[in-house]
């Protein structure tokens, strides 16, 4: 004859674990599972040598913040200038002439965001892709084997928001490239690993 009393629950910290219940240090699997990722990387495995292949990295966020202020510095002034000599000079109705590089301002605003979301690399095993542009897209490959130069540039500007750029010439100009926006480790990172996959291929030739 079997017993009918049910068993009593698994106490506490028993290591037992229901359905859909995880123990310490291991992630779920469900819908609200999530996985750590890096700032400015692509999701693994969204490459263009298909699933588990290299992932697509995008630039620093610091850098739309950047451009920005360039703009700002550059159509504020003109702004200025535009409104207030007409209104002195042909009346004051002619100030609305502010208007244009407001208006010029608010569509780069804009652009900006776009063009920064556009810029991405991918390393690959012979070469390096750079893709950028929202209307007209544009993608240089760079073979590490025709790298002549990779340097790392860093102005004020970039400094103070913690940018520098990565500039790269090759044997033919037309491939020469660039990255803007990277943070100074990986600019310095991606400057060595470059360089020394360059070594390697033209020494293979």
């Amino acid at each position: 004859m079997t017993d009918p009393t049910p068993a009593p629950p698994a106490p506490p910290g028993s290591g037992q674990h229901g359905p859909g219940q995880h123990g310490p240090g291991q992630h779920g699997t469900g819908p609200h599972a999530t996985a750590p990722h890096g700032t400015g990387s692509a999701e693994p495995g969204t490459g263009p040598d298909g699933p588990g292949g290299p992932a697509w990295r995008g630039v620093e966020r610091a850098l739309l913040p950047l451009r920005r202020c360039v703009l700002l510095a550059w159509l504020l002034p003109l702004a200025a200038v535009a409104g207030v000599v007409p209104a002195l000079t042909a009346g004051p109705v002619w100030a609305l002439c502010a208007l244009l590089p407001l208006a010029a301002a608010g569509w780069g605003w804009g652009a900006l965001a776009r063009n920064w979301r556009s810029w991405r690399y991918l390393e690959r095993a012979d070469d390096l892709l750079i893709s950028r542009g929202v209307l007209w897209r544009e993608t240089t490959v760079v073979p590490y084997g025709r790298m002549q130069l990779v340097e790392v540039t860093s102005g004020p500007l970039e400094r103070r928001f913690g940018l520098a750029s990565l500039q790269l010439h090759t044997a033919a100009a037309t491939t020469d490239a660039g990255i803007p926006g990277l943070t100074p480790a990986e600019a310095e990172r991606l400057r060595d690993r470059l360089t020394e996959l360059g070594e390697a291929r033209s020494a293979g030739l």
